[in-house]
C-alpha cells in the first residue's frame, strides 16, 4: 500500500448511510499518480517515492522538468511530492496509482493549502475582542496596548494585523467515507482545507484509534 496519494479537492456535498444518517463529505479525486522517481538509503540518504499528479502541458513545462518526466517515460505532471516509504522496492517508476489505495472507514490525513484572506485585523486574525462601541470610544477593533512604556519598544511574538491565510493546513483523523476506484474519487468526512482544485496530500492518519 502507498503511504499516501495526491489529490485535487472538488468540493463539498453530503451523503446518507443506510441508518439514514447524514454524513458531510468532501470530494476528492485522488489519482491516478504514477511514480516519477524512486529514492533509496544507498543513493539518496533516504528511502522514498516520488510522486506526480495531474498532466500538464507540454508548452507549461521547463526542459530540465519535461527530461525529469522522459527518465520515467510520463508527460509533464503538474505537482510532484515525496512520501517517505521503507518497501521502495515494492514500486516500479512509472507505475500508476490509484483511489483504491485507501478503503472506506481509514483514518487519514489530509494536507492542504488554506484560503488566502488578504491583510486582516486583529478581530477576524486572531479572534480579538472589539471595544466599546460608544460613549465616546475611540477603542473599536484596534490592536490594542502594546506594552509598558519601559521597554519602548514591540516584543517578539505579539499578534497584530497582517496577512492571514495561505499556510499549509494539515486536519488529522479524518474518516474515508467512500472510495470510487474507477471514478478515482474518495469521499472524506467533514471539511479539508483550500479551496477547489487546490492540491491535496492524503496520508495514513499517525493518531488513528
Amino acid at each position: 500500500m502507498s503511504n499516501g496519494i495526491l489529490g485535487k479537492k472538488v468540493g463539498m456535498t453530503q451523503v446518507f448511510t443506510e441508518e439514514g444518517k447524514l454524513i458531510p463529505v468532501t470530494v476528492v479525486e485522488a489519482g491516478p499518480c504514477f511514480v516519477v522517481q524512486k529514492k533509496t538509503v544507498a543513493t539518496d540518504g533516504y528511502n522514498a517515492i516520488q510522486v506526480g499528479f495531474n498532466e500538464l502541458r507540454e508548452k507549461l513545462s521547463n526542459k530540465p522538468a519535461k527530461g525529469h518526466f522522459q527518465k520515467a517515460n510520463l508527460k509533464p505532471l503538474r505537482w510532484v511530492r515525496e512520501f517517505r516509504i521503507d518497501n521502495v522496492d515494492a514500486y516500479e517508476v512509472g507505475q500508476e496509482i490509484k483511489a483504491d489505495v485507501f478503503t472506506a472507514g481509514e483514518a487519514v490525513d489530509v494536507v492542504g493549502i488554506s484560503k488566502g484572506k488578504g491583510f486582516q485585523g486583529m478581530i477576524k486574525r486572531h479572534n480579538g475582542h472589539r471595544g466599546p462601541m460608544k460613549h465616546g470610544s475611540k477603542y473599536h477593533r484596534r490592536t490594542g496596548s502594546l506594552g509598558a512604556k519601559g521597554p519602548a519598544r514591540v516584543f517578539k511574538g505579539r499578534l497584530l494585523p497582517g496577512r492571514m491565510g495561505g499556510d499549509r493546513v494539515t486536519v488529522q483523523n479524518l474518516q474515508i467515507v467512500r472510495v470510487d476506484a474507477d471514478k478515482n474519487m474518495i469521499l472524506v468526512k467533514g471539511a479539508v482545507p483550500g479551496a477547489k482544485k487546490g492540491l491535496l496530500i492524503l496520508t495514513p492518519s499517525v493518531k488513528a484509534k
